[in-house]
């Protein structure tokens, strides 16, 4: 799980984005609907300073946001055809294909696998993932944090079976940690850099148990008939994280005011990102079919998924 308020005009979008004056702008072609997550900082930064507007325009697409709590409910809603592109985790786009959502995937980030991590309270007994067995433990269900708890219970020999699964979203998920209402917490960041400033210890973070890749996708029949919008899309990522790797302490005072944390806990969690856009290979779906396999003999999704079916040829 990365990246409304108005920027000052040191993070103004570049004139070359600018948009042409209106009565040069091509006929209108369509709309891009973006899903993110506030805890997606490009996404949430692109949108304050406009660059997708900027960039879209010209090609005759205006741009319209929605914002979701995580993966899955956004998913849910490009299932309906209320955003046609958006930012998930890995098992998102897995749950969603099993479901039968049209969706293609149509870029990836790079793996951060220390951004997400298993946290127990200060002063648990709990000193190895092996003691998760009969342990409750908080999740959101679908998400990034799920797989995690997945593969990091195999690689210990922990019965998936044999932990108590609270599936929350984020704030219920904190509230029940901090209250002791459940043992652990899996989650991503930023909740995972925020709740390790206040004392959270890790279990285990995701290095060398998953690679913890970000997908953008996007509806098969958007996807089909507007390619170029999705590629364009693609070039403004790149460009926003490409910025971002460069002025992270601006980033996060930018974004600090929208998504509600203090500046170090966000550049906590800049520190584990991995920067940078690109389209699929044959090793990312690799990863992706892996992910898939396990939750499907672990009966979490209803059918066998063969991620290439989701791949997006342009």
């Amino acid at each position: 799980m990365r990246r409304r308020i108005l920027l000052g005009a040191g993070l103004a979008a570049p004139a070359l984005l600018v948009a042409r004056p209106h009565s040069a702008l091509p006929a209108p072609k369509g709309t891009l609907k973006i899903g993110y997550q506030k805890a997606t900082v490009t996404l949430t930064l692109a949108r304050a300073k406009g660059v997708f507007e900027a960039k879209l325009a010209p090609l005759g697409y205006d741009v319209s946001w929605a914002e979701f709590s995580s993966g899955p409910p956004l998913l849910e809603a490009l299932n309906a055809d209320a955003v046609n592109f958006g930012y998930t985790g890995e098992p998102p786009m897995i749950f969603a294909q099993a479901a039968g959502t049209p969706i293609v995937y149509v870029a990836t980030t790079n793996p951060s696998p220390a951004a997400l991590a298993i946290l127990k309270t200060a002063g648990s007994k709990l000193q190895t993932l092996k003691d998760l067995a009969g342990k409750k433990v908080a999740v959101a269900k679908g998400s990034s944090a799920h797989y995690l708890l997945v593969s990091a219970l195999a690689h210990a020999g922990v019965p998936y079976e044999s932990v108590d699964k609270a599936f929350l979203q984020p704030a219920d998920a904190r509230a029940a940690f901090s209250s002791g209402a459940v043992d652990a917490w899996s989650v991503w960041d930023p909740f995972y850099a925020a709740v390790q400033a206040s004392g959270a210890e890790v279990l285990a973070d995701g290095t060398g148990l998953m690679p913890n890749r970000a997908f953008y996708s996007s509806r098969k029949d958007f996807a089909a008939q507007h390619p170029e919008a999705l590629n364009a899309a693609i070039a403004v990522l790149n460009e926003q994280e490409a910025w971002e790797q460069d002025h992270r302490a601006e980033t996060a005072s930018a974004i600090q005011p929208a998504i509600g944390l203090p500046v170090q806990v966000l550049e906590t969690w800049f520190g584990r990102q991995k920067y940078g856009v690109h389209k699929l290979d044959p090793a990312v779906f690799a990863d992706q079919q892996k992910i898939a396999d396990a939750f499907y003999k672990l009966k979490l999704i209803p059918q066998a998924v063969n991620v290439l079916d989701a791949a997006w040829s342009t």
